[in-house]
């Protein structure tokens, strides 16, 4: 993972939150977390921007998968892991409709699964 990268993590699972936070900033991530779709669009507005966006799909008040497709509508192309433990078939193809630098990852995984996924997305160091 980039050094220093600005990472955004939004989750409601307050240990999920947690774990995913703890392990980005051991990797070197500078980490800001959010608990609820209005803490995620709260954090996007105030302290961005963000290299990366990794956030669960089902959370109080708004979706992270809706929050960042509003997100893209307002001109956001931040890269962007939406994670979920939802079976539902048609989150690959809303998660598609983000863009090529946005991926799916389904719960649970493995924390090298996260890192693999952030590394391919996050901006290489020139």
């Amino acid at each position: 993972m980039q050094p220093h990268a600005r990472v955004l993590v939004a989750d409601d699972d307050a240990q999920l939150l947690s774990t995913v936070a703890d392990a980005l900033a051991l990797l070197g991530a500078d980490v800001t977390r959010a608990a609820s779709g209005a803490e995620l669009i709260d954090a996007l507005a105030s302290a961005g921007p963000f290299d990366l966006v990794i956030t669960d799909v089902s959370m109080p008040w708004m979706s992270g998968l809706r929050a960042m497709h509003n997100a893209r509508a307002a001109g956001l192309g931040t890269a962007i892991i939406v994670m979920t433990a939802l079976q539902d078939k048609t989150l690959a193809r809303q998660v598609r409709a983000l863009g090529r630098n946005a991926t799916l990852l389904r719960k649970p995984f493995a924390l090298s699964d996260l890192e693999s996924a952030a590394t391919k997305l996050l901006p290489r160091d020139s």
